[in-house]
């Protein structure tokens, strides 16, 4: 007798875990399941949902891309829908920032990256330089080389022998200090050790990868813009490339269209996904700067970048893309996630001093609040306590261990906002229990 065919969810122990909600139907910032619930979409849909579910503009755009062309491959061929996104990119991107390759999510994008690093210091003469450097709680996604720039944990820990060395550094995590100051104390000394490495090493170093001003898994770790200026400026110093992974940061997470913005930084490359198509189809991109891509193009087919996807520059895809470009210049999107950050500031300020409270803190569209736990961390037994408390509430938010965060779509409403802050604040008190 055949067996029935089941769905295999990630991030998801079958044995301990709550079977899957089912949703029929997403407008807005809400989900309609079968069962009959409307849930607030607090993170976005895992951090993708920009506009709000089911935009018009952007579904129009993918209907009208539909009846024209689907797909196509991008090696050799191109279309109207990537052309048209590159021109739309070209707008918001930094000017030195000139050559742009398309993915398929935020993994492909990191791993594009690590490769054209790498591979730009031998196509120039410095093979040697192959090292790679990255922070401590850094995610950048779970291929083999996205997981080896990010911090070990029980999601790589499997894969521990499969993944290739990396130099590890502090982060900029204010409220645990790796170097015990307190910010007013501070002078970035949590840089020290990353201006150490690249003294002694720095002949072996191709790059460091950043997630710029906010680490997302690890614990949504907001950093001081200093932090990211002086990992620029010693990248300057010793002739290392910084990649910036906005791949959560961009397109108006952090308050600007890009957290390096906020900076005042341009990277080397940047790798972006989620909300570049509103978080609607899967598109991942890799953006350089000339120099880097000149290194690739000569006479000699071994300096060819050897990288592609199958859907590479999907034209559905693109058309999403180009769509939300334009919603941001038709809409006063910015003001949305202004007024989103102003609601997170005066709600953190009013819950901060709670003794359920160890640190808060927010940027842009992002709040979070750590709560005290014994068992701090990604399995912290708060997590699954907390999801349920949210779902019964009728908002979905997904807890990293003890962190609760909010990341809403922007066109969340206030009274929708303050309703997920209300449901905090009574979670608070659950806490306690």
């Amino acid at each position: 007798m055949k067996r029935s065919l089941e769905v295999w969810h990630p991030f998801t122990q079958e044995a301990l875990d709550p079977p899957p909600i089912r949703v029929i139907k997403a407008e807005g910032v809400c989900l309609y399941t079968s069962d009959g619930r409307r849930l607030i979409d607090g993170i976005s849909s895992w951090w993708v949902n920009l506009h709000g579910h089911g935009h018009p503009a952007i579904v129009s755009a993918i209907a009208a891309q539909a009846t024209r062309l689907d797909h196509v491959l991008l090696a050799g061929f191109s279309h109207d829908a990537v052309e048209e996104l590159r021109e739309c990119l070209q707008k918001i991107l930094p000017d030195n920032l000139s050559h742009i390759f398309f993915s398929d999510n935020g993994s492909t994008a990191v791993e594009v990256a690590l490769k054209m690093a790498v591979q730009y210091w031998k196509n120039t003469g410095r093979p040697a330089k192959k090292a790679l450097v990255a922070l401590d709680h850094a995610y950048h996604g779970d291929t083999v080389g996205a997981m080896s720039v990010g911090a070990a944990s029980a999601f790589t820990d499997p894969f521990r022998e499969l993944l290739f060395p990396v130099h590890r550094v502090h982060s900029a995590h204010c409220y645990s200090c790796p170097v015990g100051k307190t910010r007013a104390t501070c002078s970035i000394d949590c840089a020290d050790k990353l201006e150490r490495l690249f003294e002694e090493k720095q002949r072996e170093i191709a790059a460091v990868i950043v997630e710029p001003l906010l680490q997302g898994a690890g614990g949504m770790i907001v950093h001081p813009v200093e932090f990211l200026q002086r990992v620029r400026r010693l990248c300057n110093e010793h002739g290392v490339l910084l990649i910036a992974d906005e791949v959560l940061t961009g397109f108006g997470r952090c308050g600007k269209m890009f957290a390096c913005e906020l900076a005042g930084v341009v990277p080397d490359l940047m790798c972006l996904s989620k909300g570049l198509t509103g978080g609607v189809l899967p598109m991942g991109a890799t953006i350089c700067k000339p120099e880097i891509h000149d290194a690739f193009v000569g006479k000699d087919r071994a300096r060819t970048f050897y990288h592609g996807h199958s859907y590479t520059g999907n034209p559905i895809a693109a058309a999403a893309a180009v769509a939300s470009c334009r919603i941001f210049e038709r809409e006063p999107v910015f003001e949305r996630i202004d007024r989103i950050a102003e609601i997170h500031r005066a709600r953190l300020a009013a819950i901060k001093d709670h003794s359920a409270v160890a640190d808060v803190r927010s940027i842009g569209t992002m709040a979070a609040i750590e709560l005290r736990a014994s068992d701090s961390g990604y399995a912290s037994n708060l997590r699954p306590k907390l999801y349920k408390f949210f779902i019964d509430a009728g908002v979905l938010l997904r807890p990293l261990g003890n962190v609760i965060y909010v990341l809403p779509p922007y066109a969340v409403s206030p009274a929708e906002l303050n309703f997920i802050h209300d449901r905090i604040v009574e979670s608070l008190a659950f806490c306690q229990c």
